[in-house]
């Protein structure tokens, strides 16, 4: 369920992602306060690979397209440099969850992250787009050829920690 408001979606966000053994802390970037939750997964079914992921969440009064899309790229750029252990592709990878929470939600916005996967050689995007006005979270939930084997994991978490399915 949805919080109806920004600051109670932000923290109910939180509660999912400790709830789930995410290490989390709050970070500012360039003013903007950035909740950050992180965790690990090892999976031999994964081809015996480490997943690092990563939820980046902030709030916006407006979300468009442009913002989710330059965020999107932020967060890549931010877990790639903050994932530590082996280099990319060697036995590990990045998922990350941009997270855009606001008031006013542009519908291309929400488009654009229902729309597919983003990401780049072992670093896949499913940036998330939260409307808390009419209630509404837009992101991919489908298996894409590239990262399909990871796609049961991340559809469950995305379910879990936007919309409080799942949860214990």
């Amino acid at each position: 369920m949805i919080e109806n408001s920004v600051q109670g979606y932000m923290a109910s966000l939180e509660q999912q992602l400790t709830a789930d053994g995410c290490a989390t802390h709050w970070e500012d970037w360039s003013s903007m306060a950035v909740l950050v939750g992180r965790r690990a997964d090892f999976r031999v079914r994964w081809m015996a690979t480490r997943v690092h992921l990563f939820t980046v969440a902030a709030a916006m009064p407006e979300i468009t397209r442009p913002d989710i899309e330059r965020f999107t790229r932020r967060v890549l750029t931010y877990a790639k440099a903050n994932k530590g252990g082996l280099p990319l592709g060697s036995q590990t990878g990045v998922i990350v969850f941009p997270v855009l929470v606001g008031e006013r939600v542009d519908p291309e916005a929400v488009a654009w992250a229902e729309e597919k996967q983003r990401g780049e050689f072992a670093c896949m995007a499913r940036p998330v787009v939260v409307g808390v006005a009419r209630q509404r979270v837009g992101f991919y939930s489908g298996n894409p050829f590239f990262g399909r084997v990871y796609a049961s994991y991340v559809n469950e978490k995305g379910a879990r920690y936007f919309l409080g399915e799942g949860a214990s």
